[in-house]
């Protein structure tokens, strides 16, 4: 796999690899439910935040140059505990027990999967898929709920022109983003990113359930590696 930065000496030891990361991914984890706890931050804000924060990890494990096998490990260790939730109350501020979306555990489920498909290789194709996940799907819920002022319905869904523009925009700037950092400039890179755009939109509207979470990372992490 080709670290982030080449130009780092060596990858920091393996220990720290997982201290950094659990940091990571525990200090956002913190910070969430202490917002929820002191009443600081709706529900829903407090899921996104996590949503956006946690999602960050791809670029830190890319940039230290994890192996593949941590990021697999961690994606079954925190799928497991997202399903545990759904039933004791371990992560109140994220996850309601009872509450029917599996975001959270699809969430994990993305992240395993897509390092094991590309990590080894093409690392920057599942942190396209991650991100657009990441940044895309929560900026649009929250610009959506906040701004989403031209609502529509899909049968029984309700989104908001405004939440799947937002979408759209950085789902297209994720990608176009990655592609230039890895492959540099290229008109045919515009083509790609508006694409894996208009499809991450497409899944991230018709879905349900939190299956967006599974459907779009995976979905547009494949498209840009096949066009790419």
């Amino acid at each position: 796999m080709e670290a982030l930065l080449p130009w780092l000496p060596s990858p920091p030891p393996l220990w720290l690899q997982v201290l950094i990361v659990a940091l990571w991914v525990g200090g956002v984890t913190l910070v969430a439910e202490e917002l929820s706890r002191r009443n600081l931050a709706s529900s829903e804000t407090v899921r996104k935040i996590v949503h956006i924060g946690t999602g960050n990890v791809i670029v830190l494990a890319w940039w230290l140059n994890t192996p593949t096998w941590l990021g697999i490990g961690a994606s079954v260790l925190f799928g497991a505990i997202a399903l545990l939730s759904y039933k004791f109350p371990l992560l109140p501020g994220i996850n309601s027990v009872g509450r029917k979306s599996l975001g959270t555990f699809f969430y994990a489920v993305s992240i395993g999967v897509l390092t094991a498909i590309y990590w080894d290789q093409a690392p920057q194709f599942a942190v396209i898929g991650i991100l657009i996940m990441t940044w895309g799907d929560g900026l649009a819920a929250l610009i959506g709920q906040r701004f989403g002022k031209h609502p529509y319905t899909i049968g029984d869904l309700r989104k908001s022109w405004e939440g799947s523009l937002t979408m759209a925009l950085v789902s297209f700037a994720v990608t176009l983003l990655m592609l230039l950092v890895t492959q540099g400039f290229d008109l045919a890179i515009l083509a790609v990113s508006l694409t894996v755009a208009i499809a991450a939109t497409a899944l991230e509207t018709f879905s349900k359930y939190g299956v967006d979470n599974l459907t779009v990372p995976l979905g547009s992490a494949a498209i840009a590696y096949l066009l790419s």
